[in-house]
């Protein structure tokens, strides 16, 4: 894998860090600005939403120059989010800073996931994707952690300061590391846009809302799941997402080496098994062992999905990937957000901190059957244009016979 790879998990790391490291810092942030935890939840709301928003307005912008260019423009922007976060006098400018630094997010993702597969061999895509979303996986196994530490040491404000440090490192890593690109000739939005019409990537997009939503379900509402249900402590929270994150730097690197192979049984297996560990959660989330390996698990399997989805879009979109590939990692988003909202219906229709598994479950086997229609239209396809090109050289075969026949009543010079 070529190194410039790695200025693109470092960009990674930096986004996966200030997505997740505010729920670590809701009270603190909230007591500085007076005002209550719902409210400061807005800032993972107004971040989720930012990525959904802004992953296909950034994409379309981009298109006009080259993506090494608009890379490093991301990164300019999730920088000046940070700091802005960093500074903020006021919770609406703290929250127009978490808005601001979201924008980056989807479209980084989605324009470095075409990056990283144009760097390899087309055998190795999804392995170079994957090594990229490394970057976000390794987030939650230290940035979250870290920057947790940090802000509850010297002051949340810290925190962020130190990420916009990391997105100013992943800045001159891209801008040093990554070759030129020059912007792909003849690309136009009507043309990015015509992706669309195809059902296999809207298939694939309705897979990774599902799929992952499924995960998030469950792990939103982790902490009083542990602490309610399973009988943590509440330090223990953090050891145990620090497990959620090995999980899924793991999944992650496995999903990526078997896409290259099979993607689709890679998708089978990983949806199938998600959605049953999920269901077994419902029970397992009552004894602590079991749980925390049932939440590595999670992670892993969540995490596995990741490399072949995004793969998936890229190889059905190749014509104009670009913006169905920043529009799906808005998807994995919009399935965070789906599914943490209907665990929290469960849970606050009377259900139990562990209701949220079973809506993960439900979630999570929705993908898997979208995933067997899409195998079975693609078989299907396959077949049809093997018909076809069968057809096709029947006729041909036949043509050629009819032109070396000789005319009917007419003696060749052999028969003379």
């Amino acid at each position: 894998m070529p190194l410039a790879l790695l200025a693109l998990a470092i960009g990674a790391f930096g986004i996966g860090t200030t997505e997740f490291v505010i729920m670590g810092l809701l009270p603190e942030v909230a007591a500085e600005y007076g005002v209550g935890i719902p409210t400061a939840g807005l800032l993972v709301t107004g971040y989720a939403l930012g990525v959904v928003l802004g992953a296909p307005v950034m994409t379309v912008l981009g298109t006009r120059i080259s993506r090494k260019r608009m890379l490093m423009l991301l990164m300019g922007l999730f920088v000046a989010g940070n700091v802005l976060s960093a500074l903020a006098p006021t919770f609406g400018v703290m929250l127009t800073g978490r808005v601001v630094a979201s924008l980056a997010h989807g479209a980084f993702f989605g324009i470095g996931s075409v990056v990283a597969a144009g760097l390899v061999a087309p055998q190795k895509k999804a392995g170079a994707i994957a090594l990229m979303f490394t970057g976000l996986t390794v987030a939650n196994v230290v940035g979250v952690p870290l920057g947790t530490f940090i802000g509850q040491s010297a002051g949340w404000r810290a925190t962020f300061l130190v990420v916009a440090g990391l997105g100013v490192l992943g800045l001159v890593g891209i801008a040093k590391l990554i070759p030129e690109q020059p912007r792909p000739e003849g690309v136009r939005l009507r043309h990015e846009l015509a992706a669309f019409r195809n059902v296999q990537v809207l298939l694939a997009m309705a897979m990774t809302v599902l799929g992952f939503g499924g995960v998030f379900a469950a792990i939103t509402y982790i902490s009083p799941m542990m602490t309610g249900t399973a009988g943590f402590a509440d330090s223990s929270v953090t050891w145990l997402l620090v497990l959620f994150g090995v999980g899924m730097v793991g999944g992650n690197l496995i999903g990526g080496r078997f896409a290259d192979r099979r993607l689709m049984p890679m998708l089978y297996v990983s949806l199938g098994a998600l959605a049953v560990v999920l269901a077994l959660f419902t029970v397992t989330a009552h004894h602590k062992v079991a749980a925390a390996v049932t939440i590595a698990l999670i992670g892993a399997l969540g995490f596995a999905t990741v490399p072949p989805l995004q793969k998936r879009v890229l190889d059905q979109a190749s014509a104009a990937p670009t913006l169905a590939s920043a529009v799906n990692i808005g998807a994995f988003n919009l399935g965070n957000a789906l599914a943490a909202w209907l665990g929290g219906m469960v849970i606050a229709a009377g259900l139990g901190y562990t209701a949220p598994n079973w809506v993960g479950a439900a979630l999570a086997g929705s993908a898997l059957v979208l995933a067997v229609v899409s195998g079975a239209l693609e078989r299907r396809t396959r077949a049809t244009g093997r018909r076809g090109a069968e057809v096709q050289a029947d006729g041909e075969e036949a043509a050629a016979e009819a032109v070396d026949a000789p005319e009917p009543g007419r003696v060749t010079a052999a028969h003379g």
